[in-house]
Formats: structure tokens, C-alpha cells, sequence
């Protein structure tokens, strides 16, 4: 086995326990993926610039879901979830959200409590100029005052801190997550009632209710929610939740596709521990499983995961999942009454 390295490649430090043997059993398999695919994208868009060719297309699509070359992801994110229009109409405004005092503002300070909470196991989060800190204050700062509605939630310094390391542009960034939210996911994720979160882990449980009916008469049974279960999976669009490469790969995807990813990933990882969560005897045993379906060593293999995301859920059209959600939606709107 090659000397193993206690850091990856977005400056996550690996934990004691971490499982060098499938990691680079898996990384044996992926560097060809990912070689075909930079291939792949070179002969798609030749040497003219990337963002001409980045029209909606079946082919696009298709590459998309394979996997976008790490060189060219930060572009491409940024055009397709149409983070690049808001900065390219909006020049000068980032830096104007950031000239405001920060002092006796509770938004501020909430933002800068978590900063150091904030990936605190990455060499890039740390107290040094060339630290990633200072940048996502600023992110979420300026955030924070371009949308007042939803100020600051915990779950978003993730998101902007993975933007961060992925894009490695601060301004970028935060138009990234100025299209995130609202965009790629609802805004109500994030607002104090947490009303669009809780509207979609009740969307998930109609979607595995009408796909593994025993799934959810064990779910029932023993008191679980997918509130309990799949909270973190959303607010955080799995960062912290999955392996660094599986993540990005459905990042690639979600900024493409939007929202029906996000329930597409819940689906596959419920579905891969279907038959330990029916047998479950006990909330104990329900929340285990769900933990196993977390650090099952399966999902580090990026590409099989994401095949599976695209094949295992079936279909289910935006339509689906918007009718289901005004459905969900009332019924948490009256259990605010």
C-alpha cells in the first residue's frame, strides 16, 4: 500500500479510522473515470470558451450526471445555476454588501460564532491570512444582508465553505449561494420555521411510502420521522453527510438539475438500507440504520453511487415532487396553527 495521506485533495483531514483500502481500491477504478470524462468534455466543447456551449441540452445533461472535470467545475456551476448572470448584472454589489459595520447586529454575531465550527478538521479553515475563515465571514455576511428573509441558519456556513474550497473565488462563491438558495433549493430551508425543509423530508416520505411500503410501516411503527432522519441530509445538501468525491458528483447534478437530486440521493440511500430499516424492532434500530446508510463504504465509490441515484428512485418529474410538496406544505402550515 502507497504511504497513505492524512489530508485530501479540499484539505480535509482523514480520521484515525478511515478506510485507506477502499479508498484507493476506489481511486484505482476512478482516475480512468475521470480521465474519459475530461476526454469526453474537451471533444464536447472544443478550444472555444466553455460557457458558449453550456446550453440546456440531453448531452449536457448526460456529461453532467457522469461528472464535470474538477478545472472545469467551478465554471460550469456557475453557469448553469445561473450564478454567473447575477454577478455579470450586478457588478460592484458584493463588495457593497460587505461595507456596512458589522458591529450589534445578532445576524453577524450568530455568523461569526460558527465560523470556527466550520469544517474545524480542514487545514484551509484556519486562523492565517491565506485561510478560508475570512472569506466565508464575508460570504455570509454579504449573504445575509442580500437576503434579509433569511439572514443566517446554520447549514449554510457548510455550503458556503464547501462553495469555497470548490471554487476557490470568494465573490464567486457567494453568488453560488445566492442562487442555491431559492434556486437550487427553497429558501424556506433556511428561514427561522424552517417551513421548505420540513415541507421536503415529508415530500421524501411520500416518495419512499409509494416505493417500499414496509420501509414506511416500520417508519411508523417506531415513531421515526424523516425530520429526524434526512434534516441534516438537506440543509446541508449532504456536505459532512458523504465522502468528499461522491458529494461533488452530486453537486455537479443538483446545480444542473435542482431540487429532485436532492430527493434522488435521499432515495438511494434509503433504498440501499431498505431491508435493515423494515426489519428495525425500536427507534434505536431505525436510527441505526440510517447511520450505516452515512458510512456505508459503498458511497465512497463516486460513479456507482450516482448510477444508482439515476436508476434506483425511478422517475419522478419536477411536477411530482412540486404537487407533493403544495401537499406537504399545508400540512406543516397547520401544525403551526
Amino acid at each position: 500500500m502507497a504511504t497513505a495521506v492524512k489530508v485530501d485533495g479540499y484539505g480535509f483531514e482523514r480520521p484515525e479510522d478511515f478506510d485507506f483500502e477502499t479508498y484507493e481500491e476506489f481511486m484505482s477504478r476512478y482516475l480512468s473515470v475521470l480521465v474519459r470524462r475530461a476526454k469526453k468534455w474537451e471533444q464536447l466543447f472544443g478550444s472555444s470558451p466553455l460557457e458558449d456551449h453550456l446550453k440546456r441540452s440531453s448531452k449536457v445533461k448526460r456529461y453532467t450526471r457522469k461528472g464535470i472535470p474538477g478545472d472545469k467545475r467551478a465554471l460550469v456551476w456557475m453557469t448553469m445555476s445561473g450564478a454567473l448572470a447575477r454577478m455579470q448584472a450586478n457588478p460592484g454589489v458584493y463588495q457593497r454588501l460587505l461595507e456596512a459595520p458589522t458591529h450589534d447586529d445578532p445576524v453577524i454575531d450568530a455568523i461569526r460564532t460558527d465560523i470556527h465550527r466550520t469544517f474545524p478538521e480542514n487545514v484551509f479553515f484556519v486562523d492565517a491570512p491565506e485561510g478560508q475563515r475570512v472569506p466565508l465571514f464575508n460570504v455570509l455576511v454579504a449573504f445575509a444582508r442580500r437576503r434579509p428573509d433569511v439572514g443566517y441558519c446554520q447549514g449554510l456556513n457548510f455550503v458556503a465553505g464547501m462553495l469555497l474550497l470548490v471554487v476557490k473565488d470568494e465573490e464567486r462563491s457567494f453568488w453560488l449561494l445566492d442562487a442555491f438558495v431559492g434556486g437550487v433549493v427553497p429558501t424556506g430551508y433556511y428561514t427561522p420555521a424552517m417551513t421548505g425543509l420540513r415541507t421536503d423530508t415529508r415530500v421524501l416520505a411520500e416518495l419512499v411510502r409509494a416505493r417500499w411500503p414496509d420501509v414506511d410501516a416500520t417508519m411508523r411503527r417506531e415513531g421515526a420521522t424523516f425530520d429526524l432522519v434526512a434534516t441534516k441530509w438537506f440543509v446541508c445538501a449532504y456536505v459532512d453527510v458523504l465522502p468528499v468525491e461522491t458529494l461533488l458528483r452530486i453537486w455537479d447534478s443538483l446545480f444542473y438539475e435542482g431540487a429532485k437530486v436532492v430527493f434522488r440521493v435521499a432515495v438511494t440511500m434509503v433504498a440501499r438500507q431498505r431491508a435493515r430499516v423494515a426489519a428495525a424492532r425500536g427507534l434505536a434500530d431505525v436510527v441505526s440504520a440510517f447511520r450505516v446508510a452515512i458510512d456505508d463504504p459503498a458511497n465512497t465509490f463516486a460513479h456507482d453511487f450516482m448510477a444508482d441515484v439515476f436508476r434506483v428512485p425511478g422517475s419522478f418529474p419536477m411536477a411530482t415532487i412540486d404537487k407533493l410538496r403544495e401537499q406537504c406544505e399545508r400540512a406543516v402550515l397547520e401544525e403551526d396553527r
